[in-house]
Parts: C-alpha cells; structure tokens; sequence
C-alpha cells in the first residue's frame, strides 16, 4: 500500500528531470496533455479500477488479487525505468505504463484493507488499519520528496526505486498472505464494470482538459468537448446507478449506502481527499512560484526543497495516524475523525491569512497541525467505514472507498488548478504588462506576453522553470537593448508580481 501511494505522488516533484530526460519541453504548444497525463494516468486508472477488483477480491479471494497487483506493479516499474523512446514517444510510453501502473496500484488498494478487516478483530482494526491509512496518505506525501531526491541524481532512479520493494512485496505475499475472509460467489457486472468505468474516465478527462485555455477564455471551461465530456461522464455515471439497482449482484453495492455510518464516513473520507489533494498542489505553488525564489534558490531547485519544506505535514501525519487508530480502538473513531477535521478546517483558515512571503517557523507549525489533523481523522475514518460493512461485501466496500479517495485526488488537480488560473486571470495580465514595460520591455511585446493563458506561468513554476524566461524568451526581448534583463529574470520579479 505505501508503495502504490508513494507512487501516485512521486512523478510531481520528478518531471523537470522527467521531461529533461526524455528531451521534451513540457510547456511547448501540444505537450501539456503529456504533462496532464503523466500526473493523472495513475489517479485515474486506480480510481475506475479499484471498485472492481475489490469485487473480484470478494469472489475470488482478496489475497489472490493483492497478490497479482504486486505481480503488475514491479513488471510495469521496470517498463517505465527502462523508457527506450525520446520526445513525444518517450511521454506516451511513461503515460501508458503509469496507466498500467495504476491497476497495480488499483489491485493493491482494493484488498489491503480487507485483509487487515478480516485479520484483526473489531477491538484491534482501528490501530491496523491506522497503520494502513498511514501508508496510504503518508505515502502520497514521501513521494514528493523521494521523488525530489532522486531525480537530482538520476529520473530514471524515480521509478527504479519500487523496482526492489515491488518484487520483494510480490514474493513476500506469495509466501505469507492467506484467504481468511468470506468470498461472496456470483459472476462479475459487466454492464456496470463498463458503465462505470467509461463514466469515471471520461468525467476526470473532461475536467482535466478543463485546466487547458480554450479559445479566449483562460481556462476549457468553456469548450464543448470539455462540456460534453463532464454531462456525458455524468449521464454514465447515472446510467450505472441505475443499472445497480436492478441486478442481483452489483459491482458498485448501493445497498451498502443504507448503512449510515458507511455512507457518512465515505462522504467524509471524499470530502477530506479533495481537499487534501488541492493543498498539496497549493502548498507546492507557494513555495516554488514564491517563497522560496524570494529567498534567493534558483526555479530549477525549488522542487526539491519544496517537498524539503513540506516535511512537516509528513511528520504529523506519521505522528498522528497509529495513534488515533488505536485510540479510537478504545473509544471510538467519532470524537478522533470529527477533532481531526475541525483541526484540518482551521489550518486551512490560518494559511489563508499568513503573508505570502512568511516566516517559514508559522508555515512549519501550520503545516505540522494539519497533518495531525489528517491523521486524526484518516485511521479512525477508515475503521469505521470496514468495520461497518458486512464481512462477505468488504472487498467491493474497500473498492468503494478506494474510488472515493483516488476520484477525490484526481478531482482536486481539476478544481484547484482551475481555481488558480482564474484568479491569476483576473490581476495578472495587467500587473504583468506594467512590470515588463517599466523594465524596459515594448508595450507591444508586453501586451503580447500579459494575454497569454496564465495557465502556463502557473505550469512552469510547478515545474521549476523561470516563467519570465519561458514567456519573453520565444519573443527575443530579453536580447533587445534598454531592457533590464538582470532583474526581469531575477529570482524576485515574478513572486513578486503574482503575490
């Protein structure tokens, strides 16, 4: 399970290197698809999938599909380690493999806790399946660093890394893991298995493409295709509850949704993923367009610190998680998921009103809180979640919660980018245009520059270039006399401008 959240994570910091190593600049017109899919094709793949293997877990033993899920994982790993092709072909490869990887990972998040569920006993699964939900979200978030650290070193070590941990886990699991649970027999929905998944994918495409300028506008929220592909995903999706409504054995059980704390705590547990997926993608803009090119580290490095200062959210979730599961082994899950939110909800609300260029002490302590908080609600959410599905449905009730969480994830990327872009829309062309002509940039070219989508200025910090360079330098102005060159591309400008 660690393996398969570090490695949903582990490409964000990574593809500056990523894209360095395969000779393709990610911000040319046509390849920001490339950029899109390398994040989400694992998010994606695992949020269709993981309903459906947690239904084939129940039917045909959840340690058999585990299992295979390792099996996947390590062959797909060595795939994406040993890309032979360059360019767009290089891109296309590493995105079809992290697919790929992602039903690995959709194997292995579908079953790991239902194993625990049924190995432990009721007084004992808060503390396992803490630890569980520790792997899970702790994961996501020691990713961003390892990724960090080891794509300054080499990007192929990026995904060499689960290389030895894959195999290991896949004999590991051979040797050790044994069917304890109740398997439901019956065939698999195929009407809802397609439904749905066609319904997921292209309701996350939709909204993915929706981060991408059209036409005019900043953001796609405006294209057709975009619109047609979130109503027709949507239209899908309602076509799939329908449909599991009226058969004998559905995939998607919404008979489960009856049980209320089941339905609270999904609901709850979806609600804490968008979030936490938007903040890590905010938390990484702030300090690599920002703050830490205000301190005077060049673009190309603030990936790698970034994930470096953002170690204490790591740390209070690993400090919090196993505790709150065993506690809440003791006294229940409610008073640790309910305190772990409002904790969460309140950092959010003090990081809104912290200065944009703050002592890095507060950001420290604030980020810490909110990783408590998670932790706090994480472990005891997802005990109350098994333990109230019945024994023979906690494959297909782990499959749930698994799609809730991932589709949260992949959600958060559409919602919280777009709300950026939006924002940036709305001040920064004409502060941009001002700033370049009072450095000696041409009102014309300035313009030029202020017009375009904001949506690649917002790329490039993300992605560690200097977005004043990525914008002028097509144009050639920064080689034109009268202009301060200097300070336009310094490590202040553009923090500045944006904050």
């Amino acid at each position: 399970m660690l393996m398969a959240a570090i490695n949903s994570s582990i490409v964000i910091i990574s593809l500056p290197a990523i894209f360095r190593g395969i000779g393709l600049n990610p911000l040319a017109p046509g390849n920001v698809s490339y950029l899109l899919w390398l994040i989400m094709g694992f998010l994606v793949a695992s949020a269709v999938l993981v309903v459906m293997f947690g239904r084939l877990g129940d039917m045909y033993g959840r340690v058999r599909v585990y299992n295979l899920g390792f099996v996947v994982f390590a062959l797909s790993s060595v795939a994406l380690s040993i890309d032979p092709m360059h360019g767009g072909a290089g891109a296309i490869w590493l995105i079809a493999w992290r697919i790929v990887q992602g039903v690995g990972g959709a194997m292995l998040m579908a079953n790991s806790a239902a194993i625990l569920t049924d190995a432990f006993p009721a007084n004992q699964r808060g503390m396992a399946l803490g630890i569980n939900q520790v792997a899970a979200i702790g994961g996501s978030f020691l990713g961003l660093i390892i990724g960090g650290v080891l794509s300054e070193w080499d990007w192929r070590a990026v995904f060499w890394v689960s290389v030895p941990f894959a195999v290991v886990g896949t004999v590991w699991s051979y040797r050790s893991l044994h069917e304890l649970g109740h398997r439901s027999t019956g065939k698999l929905d195929w009407w809802g298995t397609i439904t749905f998944g066609l319904g997921l994918t292209v309701l996350l495409t939709g909204i993915t493409y929706g981060i991408q300028p059209y036409g005019d506008s900043s953001t796609g929220w405006t294209n057709p295709w975009v619109l047609g592909a979130v109503v027709g995903g949507t239209a899908l999706l309602a076509l799939f509850c329908v449909i599991e409504t009226r058969i004998a054995e559905p995939m998607f059980n919404l008979a489960l949704f009856k049980i209320k704390a089941f339905t609270l705590s999904n609901i709850a547990g979806l609600m804490a993923s968008i979030g936490r997926g938007g903040l890590q993608f905010m938390l990484i803009i702030w300090l690599q367009g920002i703050w830490l090119p205000l301190r005077g580290y060049e673009f190309e490095v603030t990936p790698l610190w970034a994930a470096i200062y953002l170690l204490p959210i790591t740390i209070g979730f690993l400090v919090s998680g196993p505790i709150a599961g065993w506690l809440s082994d003791r006294y229940g899950p409610r008073p640790f998921a309910t305190g772990g939110c409002v904790l969460v909800a309140a950092t959010f609300l003090l990081l809104l009103v912290i200065p944009v260029d703050f002592h890095y002490g507060v950001f420290a302590l604030l980020t810490f809180l909110n990783g408590v908080g998670s932790g706090l609600f994480s472990s005891p959410n997802a005990a109350a979640i098994m333990s109230s599905a019945p024994a023979d449905q906690r494959g297909i009730a782990s499959g749930m919660r698994g799609t809730l969480f991932n589709g949260g994830s992949a959600l958060s990327i559409g919602i919280f980018f777009s709300l950026m872009v939006v924002g940036l829309a709305s001040a920064l062309p004409e502060t941009l245009q001002n700033g370049l002509t009072s450095h000696g940039v041409s009102p014309d070219i300035a313009g030029e520059v202020a017009d375009l989508p904001p949506v690649g200025s917002l790329f490039a910090a993300f992605l560690g270039y200097n977005p004043i360079e990525q914008l002028l330098g097509p144009t050639g102005a920064l080689e034109h006399p009268g202009v301060d060159t200097a300070t336009l591309t310094g490590q202040g400008f553009f923090p500045n401008l944006i904050s």
